[in-house]
C-alpha cells in the first residue's frame, strides 16, 4: 500500500506493475511536431545514485530555463527514465511519484513545465512480477518514445533526446529519433559513456556533445540545426 503522505500512483501505471506514463498537459490539436526527450537522473536533476527522497531533488543548472523555452515554442517536453530501483525493492511507486511531483513544483516556480513523463520499472534483476529483461520500455529499447508519440502528436522523425548515457540515445536512435545530445553531468562524465554515445552517430541519426543541458540552446530550431553543439 502507497504511503498516506505521498501521491497514489494508480492512476499513472499503464499495466499496474512496471509502466508509468503520466500526462501532464493536455495533447495540442493540429499537426505532429519535433519533441525533445529528457532522461531525468543526470540530464535535469543531479544524480543522486536511487532517488527515493524528493527533498533531494537539486534541478542541474539551465534545465529549467530550457524547458521554459520548449513551452514558449511549442515544442513537448517529454522526461524518459529507467527505474530499476523500483525493480530491486529499494523504493517503490509511490516514492516515486512524490520524486515526480517535487520535480513539476520545481520546475513550475521557474516557469518551467513537462508535458509528460514516461518510466519503465522493469528490470533483469528485479523480482516477482517487475524481473523482465530487455522490456521494450527499458532503455536502450525504443518503447517509451514510441509510447510518448502515441499519446501526443510527437513526429519522431524530428525529435531530439538528451541523455548523460549512451543508452538514452541508443533509445533515441531506436525509435528513429534525428539527433542525441549527449551531456558530460552525471553519468556523462565517463569516457567510456561518452564513446559509446558517439559511436551511434550514423545511418540518419546525429549525436552531439554538450557540457549540461544549459548548452543545448535555441530549442526553438528543433532539429532544423545542431545550436552549435559539436559533433
Amino acid at each position: 500500500m502507497p504511503r498516506q503522505d505521498v501521491p497514489d500512483p494508480g492512476p499513472h501505471l499503464l499495466d499496474g506493475v512496471g509502466l508509468w506514463r503520466e500526462l501532464l498537459r493536455p495533447a495540442p490539436a493540429g499537426p505532429a511536431r519535433a519533441a525533445l526527450f529528457l532522461d531525468r537522473d543526470g540530464v535535469v536533476v543531479e544524480e543522486a545514485g536511487d532517488l527515493r527522497d524528493p527533498e533531494s531533488i537539486t534541478l542541474i543548472d539551465g534545465a529549467a530555463a530550457l524547458i521554459a523555452r520548449c513551452n514558449r515554442a511549442g515544442v513537448p517536453v517529454a522526461v524518459v527514465t529507467n527505474q530499476s530501483g523500483i525493480a530491486r525493492g529499494l523504493y517503490g511507486w509511490a516514492e516515486f511519484a512524490a520524486v515526480q511531483a517535487r520535480l513539476v513544483a520545481l520546475l513550475d516556480s521557474r516557469g518551467a513545465a513537462l508535458d509528460m513523463v514516461l518510466a519503465c520499472a522493469y528490470h533483469r534483476d528485479g523480482s516477482g512480477a517487475l524481473r523482465v529483461a530487455d522490456h521494450d520500455w527499458r532503455k536502450p529499447r525504443p518503447g517509451m518514445l514510441r509510447a510518448a508519440a502515441e499519446a501526443w502528436p510527437i513526429e519522431l522523425a524530428r525529435s531530439w533526446i538528451v541523455g548523460d548515457r549512451a543508452i538514452d540515445l541508443e533509445a533515441g536512435r531506436a525509435a528513429g529519433l534525428c539527433v542525441g545530445v549527449h551531456v558530460a553531468t552525471g553519468h556523462g562524465s565517463d569516457e567510456g559513456e561518452r564513446d559509446a554515445a558517439q559511436s551511434l552517430a550514423g545511418q540518419g541519426f546525429r549525436v552531439r556533445l554538450a557540457p549540461s543541458i544549459a548548452a543545448i540552446g535555441d530549442v526553438t530550431l528543433i532539429p532544423e540545426r545542431a545550436h552549435g553543439l559539436r559533433r
